[in-house]
């Protein structure tokens, strides 16, 4: 399936709030904002997810709000929030503030994206206390939090400044893509491209049973470059394109962060909304 939509392409990168001091990600953050990067997602664990397991890293939330008083045209968030570290309604009034912290002046839209996902990093559990369950149970946690976190986003006040876009992680095709369908502004996935058509339709089937076009979702997938960019970088971006991609993520990390990749990657976007 290639969905019917006019977006235009978008670039994610994700600093990964691993192996560098803060002042690194700071300073990585301002330059991806004056490179043009669309959005900048951290993550929300507790630990390294590679490299030295015992190496430094720093809690997501408390970033992003001081992201978004940092920050002035680009969006961020959290790719993705584990809806099991936080009651929802707490999180969604963590949310709100932040979106309120970014939109810097009286009336203007903040620039938040609320990913969530079900959570999957059984280390955090343990080391933080919380009961780790099972897939299924996590993923209907997931199912219960996300009407509490709208219906709260409608009683707090001030509201949100905007519709805040919902941003779910997964790939699962009887849970996870029903949640999407029903309450996702963006899917994202790490889907190969027989694998995301496959998903999409099955995607395009849940969204007609809530009554939404599956073109109202933006798609997200994660980028995986072989190098230096080169055409066969390019040929599966193209191909996911023409499958429906529109907002490519990359993950850097530290101690020592190349933003090379991330200029390839803008000049192909560049190329490619042109």
């Amino acid at each position: 399936m290639t969905t019917n939509t006019s977006r235009p392409v978008r670039i994610g990168i994700q600093i990964a709030p691993q192996h560098s001091d803060y002042t690194t990600i700071r300073d990585t953050l301002r330059q991806l904002e004056e490179l043009g990067v669309d959005i900048a997602f951290n993550w929300d664990h507790f630990y390294p997810l590679s490299g030295d397991p015992a190496g430094l890293h720093f809690e997501g939330w408390s970033m992003l709000a001081a992201w978004a008083e940092q920050t002035s045209t680009i969006e961020f968030g959290p790719l993705v929030t584990c809806n099991s570290y936080r009651n929802p309604d707490l999180l969604a009034d963590m949310a709100r503030t932040v979106d309120h912290i970014s939109a810097k002046t009286p009336g203007a839209e903040g620039r938040l994206v609320f990913g969530i996902g079900s959570g999957w990093f059984e280390r955090d559990y343990d080391e933080y206390g919380y009961e780790f369950g099972t897939v299924g149970q996590r993923l209907d946690a997931l199912g219960e939090a996300l009407p509490r976190i709208e219906a709260r986003w409608g009683k707090l006040n001030p509201a949100p400044t905007r519709k805040i876009p919902v941003l779910i992680g997964g790939g699962g095709e009887k849970k996870t893509l029903k949640l999407v369908a029903k309450h996702a502004t963006i899917w994202h996935s790490f889907s190969d491209v027989p694998t995301l058509r496959h998903k999409l339709e099955v995607l395009r089937a849940h969204a007609s049973d809530v009554g939404r076009d599956v073109s109202e979702i933006e798609i997200s997938n994660d980028v995986k470059l072989t190098g230096a960019f080169g055409s066969a970088d390019a040929a599966v971006l193209d191909e996911k394109t023409e499958a429906g991609v529109t907002l490519f993520t990359l993950g850097i990390t530290g101690p020592s962060i190349d933003l090379g990749p991330v200029k390839d990657l803008l000049a192909w976007r560049d190329e490619k909304n042109s």
